[in-house]
């Protein structure tokens, strides 16, 4: 039997890893090395399978990838420290795009040896009688997801990697062809969806594992998003060239029908998933791998071997989950006082492993329209509240300064738990106080009578100082009385698929023509998600337990009829800074008319005066290029070389 290391085209081999959490992956043994017959057994199918699901760490959680898919887009731009891999995404002429520099690299990197352990298992596990259908309906999950996602990122991809049109290729190789956009889909994505959504089981083999749900999660908005592709409304260029007909002879219309149709599916047989009761509790750390989510990549605090990475200090680097250090600036040099005359300064916000602080690397900064418009209601609508730290708190104890009070804002004391520093929900009545340069606070906030916090409004947030990004913070239980691991990647699983996507996708499909169900038009399935948003049970910004039913009025508020824009808005409030907002403009073709310009101020402390800047979005950017190191690594003539490259990144 051949024995062989698992390489193709891109020059990558696959390395199986562990998946945390899914406790009978947690017994299979690394390997680099498959044999054809190995994925004829179900241990070998097993272990590669614990493959697929540790790929997607180098995917989620990787912070350079998650720029690519945020940094751009009327959610956020660049921050202060940001490099060029930032800069260029921000397509605000301070770098020019390119192969070198999209960092979509980091999806075609991991997606291809995922996609082709799949097809090993597909091929070789269905040549046994002992291979349980539901298993290799795993691998099938996992090769049309990486298809899906690489499709729309790049445009067309190969499905032959070496041996033929999804077949497993056993051989290195220097040459590729890329399939065209329709050929993707339908000779790929969609098949392998359905028959997952077939083979799949309503409850997951292990924790965070493949299900029926998932599957028609992702077959639902695979639907969707060729749908938008078919009926091209703006006109934007795919490549390769290619008719926006379907092979199979149907219209955009039907795969929005069949988008709403797969997605209520989802929703009215959900197996043990379902919506978690407020907002707060989808992200707070103490409740990670909750019943919404579908699949995530995993790590943990208790083990290296099993986390992928050190899980003491963090190496800026996959596997590691360290995407919550790019927006989150350096709260640590705000500066309290141990004496009332404004001597004696103090660091009085430390670094700390703990869900609204972390480690700063301040590369990506929310935009003032995302705080102010696209969260504009805080008071009823629970997921601003929800997805920033808004308000960081003394913690100056744990870093061994024994002072029982500070002073802060106006000489006023504070004590370890109190506020520091807020960014207010609104632009104040009374008129805020900011210093030329760092002042007092030595970041350069403000002050209001009688306050003893600093302050800074929505349209006071600068590229060096902004709300941070709570829901993606670190959560540990380890730390003890200390401010314990923060340079460390996050332990917490990154959430990849949520239960609540349902409820959009159908929502969507029915704006763009799909024929709705009883109870469930778009409104209606918006509306569950709006409802849901007005129940609070704590507030973050005052770290205070708040029982709040605010759901009548945010489902009140819902317009009576909602179109595109609408669903965007409520797509972004949803999931804001989570990855999905590059995809859901570019699908819907509405990135230059919603992210063309955006407001922020500038990179210097005490910088409060919001600025317009404006991007240049070309039709052309709606597709990423291929990366350099795949351009690099074909041996072919320049001319077919050229013509492998999206245009216009050639």
């Amino acid at each position: 039997m051949k024995t062989f290391t698992i390489k193709f085209f891109i020059g990558a081999a696959v390395i199986s890893m562990s998946a945390t959490g899914c406790t009978d992956l947690l017994e299979e043994e690394p390997r680099a090395i498959y044999t054809p017959g190995y994925f004829q057994t179900e241990r070998g199918v097993a272990g590669g399978l614990t493959s697929m699901y540790a790929h997607l760490r180098y995917i989620y959680g990787n912070a350079y990838y998650y720029n690519a898919t945020l940094t751009g887009t009327d959610e956020v731009t660049y921050g202060r420290d940001a490099d060029e891999n930032f800069l260029a995404m921000d397509l605000s002429g301070r770098a020019a795009l390119n192969a070198n520099n999209s960092r979509a690299d980091a999806l075609w990197g991991a997606a291809f040896p995922n996609i082709n352990t799949a097809s090993g298992i597909i091929k070789n596990a269905s040549a046994s009688s002992t291979i349980s259908p539901a298993l290799i309906a795993e691998a099938r999950f996992f090769r049309a997801f990486d298809y899906f996602m690489l499709v729309q990122t790049f445009g067309g991809v190969p499905l032959d990697l070496g041996s033929g049109e999804l077949e497993f290729n056993t051989n290195a190789i220097r040459t590729s062809v890329r399939n065209t956009v329709p050929e993707v889909y339908t000779r790929a994505v969609f098949p392998d969806l359905l028959q997952a959504v077939t083979d799949l089981p309503a409850n997951p083999r292990v924790v965070g594992g493949a299900t029926k749900t998932l599957a028609r999660l992702y077959l639902a908005k695979a639907y969707l998003t060729y749908a938008w592709w078919l009926e091209n409304p703006n006109n934007i260029p795919t490549y390769p060239a290619a008719p926006r007909t379907d092979p199979d002879g149907h219209d955009a219309r039907y795969y929005y029908q069949q988008a709403y149709d797969v997605a209520t599916a989802g929703i009215d047989n959900p197996g043990p998933f379902r919506l978690q009761p407020t907002y707060y509790d989808v992200h707070v750390g103490t409740n990670d791998r909750n019943s919404e989510m579908l699949m995530f990549a995993d790590h943990t605090e208790s083990s290296e071997l099993y986390n992928g990475g050190s899980i003491s200090f963090g190496s800026g680097g996959a596997p590691d989950n360290f995407a919550g250090w790019m927006m989150t600036w350096n709260y640590t040099n705000i500066r309290s006082y141990t004496n009332a005359d404004g001597t004696g300064g103090v660091n009085s916000v430390q670094r700390e492993a703990a869900q609204a602080l972390g480690r700063p690397w301040n590369r990506m900064a929310p935009t003032i329209g995302a705080v102010e418009n696209t969260f504009a209601d805080k008071t009823n609508d629970s997921r601003y509240d929800g997805t920033f730290t808004t308000t960081y708190r003394g913690n100056w104890p744990k870093a061994g300064v024994t002072n029982a009070t500070l002073y802060n804002a106006n000489n006023l004391p504070v004590r370890p738990g109190e506020a520091i520093l807020t960014f207010l929900n609104t632009e104040p009545a009374t008129a805020i106080t900011y210093p030329t340069g760092t002042g007092a606070s030595n970041v350069g906030a403000g002050t209001l009578p009688n306050r003893a916090d600093y302050v800074i409004s929505p349209r006071g947030i600068s590229r060096i100082v902004y709300p941070g990004l709570w829901k993606l913070g670190p959560y540990r239980t380890d730390n003890g009385t200390g401010l314990g691991q923060p340079n460390a990647g996050s332990t917490r699983p990154f959430n990849v698929a949520k239960f609540s996507e349902l409820y959009f996708v159908a929502a969507e499909a029915a704006v763009k023509g799909a024929t709705t169900k009883s109870g469930q038009s778009a409104r209606e399935l918006i509306n569950v998600i709006r409802a849901r948003a007005g129940k609070w049970r704590f507030d973050n910004n005052g770290n205070v337990a708040k029982v709040q039913d605010n759901s009548a009025a945010m489902v009140a508020a819902t317009p009576t009829t909602i179109d595109i824009n609408y669903i965007l808005a409520e797509r972004s409030r949803e999931y804001y800074a989570e990855g999905y907002r590059w995809f859901d403009l570019v699908r819907t073709q509405k990135w230059n008319e919603l992210a063309s310009t955006y407001r922020i101020g500038g990179t210097n402390y005490g910088d409060h005066t919001p600025q317009t800047v404006t991007r240049t979005i070309e039709p052309y950017h709606y597709l990423r290029p291929i990366p350099q190191f795949q351009m690099e690594r074909l041996d072919v003539s320049p001319e077919v070389k050229a013509t492998y490259q999206n245009p216009q990144y050639q």
